[in-house]
């Protein structure tokens, strides 16, 4: 369960729990935000362990992940809680090739009456030192600021903002009918959790969506291979320009974009390196890496950030149309994220995983 919040501080708050969903803070005042790292090499894992091929008909907006042994996590010294890298067995599941969108987040509501945390007003007793006219409902949203601004201080570029919610992205007067196909926001971890359990499926574990997200390409930086630009082209939706001030958009988008207008993986699955972070089924440890299973690992029982101790979060995978080479860099396949489960955000999604054995619609 979420740890109950002072909402006084919630815009404080706030920004600290958006540099968490961000997870770009930076290492030491000598290397920035910067990436110039080279991955170190190593004897490649056992190849897959079971067969390749998918055990019958995909499910609707699925594909096979098949079994296998890959190397989860990064030797990149910027991504301390990716480490140590680590040899996982994984049985094989299938996996949303997409993020879930506006369109099928909307069917799921109209399905059940689903109401998001963020359409929902914050309780008085969880705040108790609010005044009442500050509990309304609302969601954390990007405000980028005009000029360039440390990077230090997260709370220069984003606010919570009353009347923001999935149906209303940047508040009230902003609408979703012009981006049905693109991934669904401002969706606490709860709200997707829900979503998979109607769908009849969950959300994938931290190894599982590594795994599937490498598509076989193992220590590789990205999900495409160790250039952030093969061909001089881009790759995923990320940062153009200088953060958070300048957004060059050389990719076309300003903000999210349409799921599935990037070349997949080799498994098949789309965007699984920026546009949205994704949530996954784990709670969040620092350290967990140090004493997780080698056969197929569920996450820790206990969840610990260093820098907020004592609140819950859950990992996420995959950085956002927000990382840049300068800020964030958390694109790269083995860097994690981590953020309080009754919080969304303006770059944060999901998708769904099934277990092999319940593959039939």
């Amino acid at each position: 369960m979420p740890l109950p919040r002072d909402p006084r501080g919630s815009t404080a708050r706030s920004a600290s729990l958006v540099a968490q969903l961000l997870a770009c803070v930076c290492l030491s005042a000598s290397n920035g935000c910067k990436d110039s790292s080279t991955l170190t090499t190593a004897e490649a894992p056992p190849g897959p362990s079971a067969r390749l091929e998918a055990p019958g008909p995909a499910p609707a907006g699925m594909a096979w992940i098949p079994a296998g042994t890959f190397f989860m996590g990064s030797d990149d010294p910027m991504y301390p809680d990716a480490q140590p890298v680590h040899a996982v067995k994984l049985p094989g599941l299938w996996m949303d090739t997409t993020e879930v969108t506006n369109e099928a987040f909307e069917r799921f509501v109209a399905a059940t009456g689903h109401q998001t945390i963020a359409e929902q007003a914050p309780r008085p007793e969880d705040f108790p030192r609010a005044p009442p006219e500050a509990l309304v409902p609302g969601s954390v949203t990007f405000q980028p600021p005009n000029h360039d601004v440390s990077l230090h201080d997260p709370g220069q570029w984003w606010a919570y903002r009353a009347g923001v919610n999935w149906r209303h992205p940047e508040g009230p007067g902003s609408a979703i009918a012009e981006r049905m196909n693109h991934p669904v926001v401002h969706v606490a971890w709860t709200d997707a959790a829900a979503y998979c359990a109607w769908m009849q499926k969950r959300l994938p574990t931290e190894a599982e969506w590594e795994h599937a997200a490498r598509g076989s390409l193992d220590r590789k930086r990205f999900a495409w291979g160790d250039e952030l630009k093969p061909g001089n082209l881009w790759a995923a939706n990320v940062w153009q320009g200088r953060f958070p001030a300048e957004n060059k958009a050389e990719d076309g988008f300003v903000a999210t974009a349409p799921v599935a207008h990037y070349r997949a993986n080799a498994f098949g699955l789309f965007d699984v390196a920026g546009n949205v972070w994704e949530w996954t089924a784990d709670l969040y440890h620092a350290g967990y890496y140090a004493e997780s299973p080698t056969e197929n690992p569920r996450g820790p029982s206990t969840s610990h950030d260093p820098h907020e101790p004592g609140v819950e979060k859950r990992a996420m995978r995959g950085g956002s149309f927000l990382c840049s080479d300068l800020y964030c860099v958390r694109y790269a396949v083995g860097a994690r994220g981590k953020g309080a489960p009754d919080t969304g955000s303006s770059h944060l999604g999901f998708r769904c995983a099934k277990d092999e054995n319940n593959g039939e619609d």
